[in-house]
């Protein structure tokens, strides 16, 4: 029986092949269907996991599949317009008659073909799932395009959402957002087959799903209430690497409940923002408005930006009016691209760089700041810098701490590596973040002094606004919690503000704390303060 099916199938490729052109199509059909079953045996097995070989099994064996399949029927009609005769006349020459004979559900011949048609068809859905899935892995998203998404494969591996997949925020849920992301990636197969794409990547990118599809499936409004500890950690550039610490207490309630919270109010249901970007990456806002329930929309013109003429709508660069969603303030969620200094800080609070090193934090900005020619390796320069300085100024500091030397110029390679990528012209931090506003982004493109209504008052843009302070570079995390010293330079700051946390969480109906006035008389660090609570330029 088995030798039988064996001949019939040899019979039948055989005829197919009737040209070169039939030959190369049969043989390709076959072979990618051979291979495509033998790679998903190995993958189904754990022999293979690398993301090249599915690469080739998903993309490049499906489509050679079908280019076969097409050149077969190519072939018989170039053999049938050579030979000049019917198709019964040549399927009884390559055929044998009793394929050929009539029967009750068709001739042989046709079954033979309904039946590969239907493997055809099962193949084909089988791989396009199969393909389909692979390319909604991360792994697909970050290597297949290897030198324009080195950049965002290495930070979105290191980020808060490493867990989710991409697809999940670029593409978004149902057949409209699946559609539209494989026509806009077909420009992308061009852009990178012909180096047509920029470097470094512009953002933002205009054509992410909107956020209320995304972003509040795991992250929604009603569920932004009360308040969000968050401690900085810095250090000076003495011996010690002396820290000193600002600590928030962020509001980052959406507008209900006692506690009203300020942050989330942007997003809330009941409340609509909406502005015009002056540049194409929002770094500047031309106006602002806002409206509450059964309110009309209120306007904040940005004063020192020349205002646009009659008829204008949109300043030269700028897209869209936007209504503001998550990612004009979270526009850094995954892809986060460090600066040298908050990366050393960040390094030095995790332990991976030991404040024991004399001057640890000084030189480790040194070595991380060098300018390194292209024919350098960063990675030995980087070694060499930092532990070269220890051997030529400090040799005891090898001989006492030469491990934690070592781990610290590690610790640095991988900043390196990390936030600098000269393929794609990404140096330190091209893509600076709109969560706070310590770059003068942020917060600052609406809540700033320029940014006025018709009467020409100011948008709110005070420092305790969005959040209250617990410490501002102080020698501990929470160092505004306790009495103040009534001689100390920072008192009426450190009475002021413990007094502003206390009243922002107060239940509304309860009595009001003791507040000392303020602006009070200031010295040394407080002018600091209140510069930055009545003017929003920290």
């Amino acid at each position: 029986m088995l030798t039988r099916v064996f001949e019939l199938g040899k019979r039948f490729l055989r005829g197919l092949g009737t040209t070169w052109v039939g030959k190369i199509g049969v043989a390709l059909t076959t072979s990618s269907f051979l291979l495509f079953s033998l790679a998903e045996v190995l993958r189904l097995t754990g022999a293979v996991t690398q993301a090249y070989v599915g690469l080739i099994t998903y993309m490049t064996l499906p489509a050679t599949f079908v280019i076969g399949l097409m050149m077969i029927p190519a072939g018989w009609w170039l053999y049938r317009r050579r030979m000049g005769r019917s198709t019964r006349e040549l399927l009884s020459r390559e055929f044998s008659d009793d394929l050929l004979a009539p029967a009750p559900l068709g001739s042989r011949l046709f079954l033979v073909l309904a039946v590969l048609t239907l493997a055809n068809v099962v193949f084909l859905g089988a791989g396009s799932a199969r393909m389909l899935h692979f390319m909604d892995q991360p792994v697909f998203c970050g290597t297949a395009c290897h030198s324009v998404m080195h950049p965002e494969w290495i930070t979105y591996q290191q980020s808060p959402h490493a867990n989710v997949r991409c697809v999940d925020c670029h593409v978004g849920q149902g057949p409209e957002a699946l559609a539209d992301s494989k026509l806009n990636g077909l420009w992308q197969v061009i852009s990178v087959s012909f180096n047509l794409y920029e470097r470094p990547i512009p953002t933002p990118v205009h054509n992410l799903r909107p956020a209320r599809e995304t972003c509040e499936r795991c992250h929604w409004p009603q569920k932004f209430y009360g308040d969000r500890i968050k401690t900085l950690a810095h250090f000076a550039n003495d011996r010690g690497s002396s820290p000193m610490y600002t600590t928030l207490s962020l509001k980052v309630g959406s507008g209900t409940g006692q506690q009203r919270g300020e942050i989330h109010w942007h997003v809330a249901a009941d409340n609509e923002v909406r502005y015009l970007p002056a540049d194409a990456r929002r770094n500047t806002v031309q106006w602002v408005e806002i409206r509450r329930p059964g309110g009309a929309w209120k306007r904040y013109s940005h004063s020192q930006l020349p205002p646009l003429s009659e008829g204008e709508h949109r300043p030269h660069g700028s897209k869209e009016v936007r209504a503001m969603d998550c990612v004009d303030c979270h526009n850094r969620a995954t892809h986060i691209y460090e600066d040298p200094a908050r990366a050393v800080d960040n390094a030095m609070d995790r332990g991976e760089i030991d404040r024991a090193i004399p001057f640890a934090r000084r030189q480790a900005l040194a070595a991380l700041r060098g300018n390194y020619p292209p024919h350098v390796s960063a990675a030995g320069a980087i070694e060499q810098d930092f532990r070269g300085f220890y051997a030529r100024q400090m040799p005891e500091v090898l001989r006492e701490h030469g491990r934690a030397v070592t781990q610290a110029a590690e610790t640095l390679q991988r900043i390196h590596a990390r936030n600098i990528h000269p393929t794609m012209n990404v140096g330190w931090n091209p893509y600076p973040s709109h969560i706070g506003h310590e770059n003068g982004v942020g917060c600052q493109r609406c809540h700033n002094p320029s940014m006025v209504d018709d009467a020409g008052k100011a948008v709110p843009y005070g420092c305790t606004l969005c959040h209250s302070m617990l410490a501002y570079d102080s020698p501990t995390p929470f160092a505004f919690l306790g009495e103040p010293d009534a001689g100390s330079p920072q008192y009426s700051m450190h009475k002021y503000l413990r007094d502003e946390l206390v009243r922002s969480r107060a239940v509304p109906g309860s009595p009001e704390p003791t507040l000392l006035p303020y602006p009070a008389p200031v010295t040394g660090n407080e002018e600091e303060m209140r510069t930055t609570d009545q003017a929003g330029s920290r």
